[in-house]
């Protein structure tokens, strides 16, 4: 399988206010819905898992682009 790069855009904060570093995480949440997290927010509020039905993980690559590097 090759590399995955995210395709949707960013702002500067997730769902929750935090502001990016170098990982971004779309995924499902202990409320059940999804949203767009920092790490920081995804261990608090976060389900706990990767993958189909979870969510992905990506890192901020030198060019700009999110690559998945989990899920």
């Amino acid at each position: 399988m090759g590399r995955a790069y995210w395709l949707g855009k960013l702002g500067p904060v997730d769902d929750f206010g935090a502001a990016y570093k170098d990982i971004m995480i779309e995924g499902k949440t202990i409320h059940g819905t999804w949203a767009i997290m920092t790490d920081c927010s995804w261990r608090v509020m976060g389900c706990g898992r990767f993958g189909i039905g979870f969510g992905q993980k990506y890192q901020k690559q030198t060019d700009g682009r999110w690559l998945r590097i989990a899920g």
